[in-house]
């Protein structure tokens, strides 16, 4: 398998790549005083990206061109537009610049794309400027921009808390492929949220068998687990999600996860065999689900 870099540099200018992320398990800690959910979360980034490409700009402000697959809005409602603006103006260098963004993650599904390329915005915009601002303040621009754009600062692999913000690196090289499900519906992260009821006795019972896990940096175990607390309420909103999840773990007798607030989801697999390849195309002509076959990112 060919790994790719997340920088490269080209004639046309600085590519940087912005990878997916899947919730190896996602635990709801409860509502916070400032209204956000607390979160507990082992995420891990895949081989499969969006991808940002820095160029010098042909006016006096910031470019942002969105093209690929999938939509993204091309002006500052865009999470790269935001952080490109931000990090200008905490050097208090505005710089001439033409950000393409090629989209080919889907949004509302629960894979980070946007929070990614955010963290990518930030990462790149710093290297093309030669702005050499140090890593403590793009946490501290990405903390203001959203919840898990911190993760994809770092990384492949990270315990997050808060609201997703506060990340611990796992010092573990665990490798993985999975079979991502990306179904033609898509899921407010916002929705689910609000429609989320807590379940503290659930939230105890996960804890106590998935934290002494992470203690012992077993993270195959707690993804065997497939805990993920938002579930039922994306599937309280989307209910063909729910039949999906349990006509694949009839086909393939595997446990089907929920990728963050969904709609994605994925199942672990050991390779890219005849099987896995069946059960695409019945996924596909049966059941209109595109599915993609992906492993962990190395960076």
């Amino acid at each position: 398998m060919t790994h790719l870099t997340q920088f490269e540099q080209t004639d046309a200018g600085l590519l940087v790549r912005a990878p997916a992320k899947i919730n190896l398990s996602l635990l709801i800690t409860g509502k916070r005083p400032d209204g956000f959910h607390g979160i507990e979360t082992l995420m891990a980034k895949i081989n499969w990206y969006d991808e940002l490409l820095f160029e010098p700009g042909q006016t006096d402000c910031l470019e942002l061109i969105c093209t690929g697959p999938c939509w993204a809005p091309d002006g500052p409602d865009n999470l790269v537009w935001q952080a490109c603006e931000k990090l200008m103006e905490k050097t208090g260098q505005k710089i001439p610049i033409r950000v393409t963004l090629t989209k080919n993650i889907p949004a509302g599904t629960g894979l980070g794309s946007a929070s990614s390329d955010a963290a990518a915005a930030l990462l790149g915009l710093n290297r093309f400027a030669n702005f050499n601002v140090p890593d403590s303040i793009l946490h501290e621009i990405a903390a203001s921009l959203g919840s898990d754009i911190n993760f994809f600062l770092g990384g492949p692999l990270a315990y997050c808390t808060g609201r997703g913000e506060k990340m611990q690196k796992i010092n573990t090289h665990f490798e993985f492929s999975a079979l991502l499900l990306i179904p033609n519906v898509s899921v407010s992260t916002k929705k689910v949220y609000e429609n989320y009821t807590h379940a503290p006795k659930e939230y105890q019972e996960l804890s106590k068998k998935i934290n002494p896990l992470l203690a012992k940096k077993s993270v195959d175990s707690v993804a065997k687990i497939c805990a993920n607390m938002l579930e039922l309420s994306c599937f309280q909103l989307e209910n063909s999600l729910k039949t999906l999840k349990q006509i694949c773990e009839r086909l393939c007798d595997s446990k089907v996860c929920l990728s963050g607030s969904g709609s994605a989801m994925y199942m672990l697999v050991p390779a890219l065999n005849e099987s896995v390849l069946q059960l695409q195309e019945t996924l596909r002509t049966e059941f209109d689900c595109e599915s993609r076959f992906v492993n962990n990112n190395r960076w």
